[in-house]
């Protein structure tokens, strides 16, 4: 299932948006999708079914930009809804939150002809590779690391550093949960909090 490739005329491949919160992943997913859309490809978009922030069926940039998705529990049905015969372009926001199996699923796809999209953030709260994101990052053939503006100095964003004091990895939230920080910034802030 890994190497099968059905369609040699239609070529796929895998690209991450990935960084921290508020560093225009989402909004960059978006932009690419309704570029496909324009060009009158045929896309599919998911997202993780726990991601209700904004809405329950869109995903939604926290600039208010947004496109239908389809709202799924699980890698496996990503790979179960899509129309292979007929999907130029899947799109798949917030992949941090999907299963390990998130990449032979891409894989898959790319490896029948079509073009997978995927963005998420790199790094969880404390530092440390997000999920899935590590292996997705290495079987990409496009990565396109964005980056927030630390919000102590203004220089590029390390992490999205956690002021809530809920510890469990996944905690969705925004401005009132995360801040863009720097890795000085945010190595001085752990240093502190220790």
């Amino acid at each position: 299932m890994f190497l099968e490739i059905k369609n040699e005329n239609r070529k796929g491949w895998i690209e991450v948006i990935c960084g921290s919160m508020f560093s225009g992943k989402t909004e960059e997913l978006i932009r690419r999708l309704k570029r496909a859309e324009f060009a009158q490809q045929k896309i599919q978009i998911f997202k993780p079914q726990i991601d209700t922030r904004y809405d329950a069926l869109k995903i939604v940039s926290h600039e208010g930009r947004e496109i239908t998705s389809i709202p799924v529990q699980n890698s496996q049905s990503i790979q179960l809804l899509v129309d292979i015969e007929n999907t130029d372009v899947v799109g798949i926001d917030e992949g941090q939150f999907f299963d390990s199996n998130l990449v032979e699923v891409a894989t898959y796809l790319a490896n029948h002809g079509i073009r997978v999209i995927i963005a998420g953030l790199d790094m969880d709260y404390k530092g440390n590779p997000f999920g899935v994101m590590p292996q997705l990052l290495a079987v990409a053939e496009y990565v396109t690391k964005v980056h927030a503006i630390c919000v102590k100095c203004g220089n590029l964003a390390y992490v999205s550093h956690r002021i809530s004091s809920s510890e469990n990895l996944i905690l969705l939230g925004e401005k009132d949960s995360y801040i863009p920080l720097c890795r000085q910034c945010f190595n001085n802030t752990f240093k502190k909090e220790q």
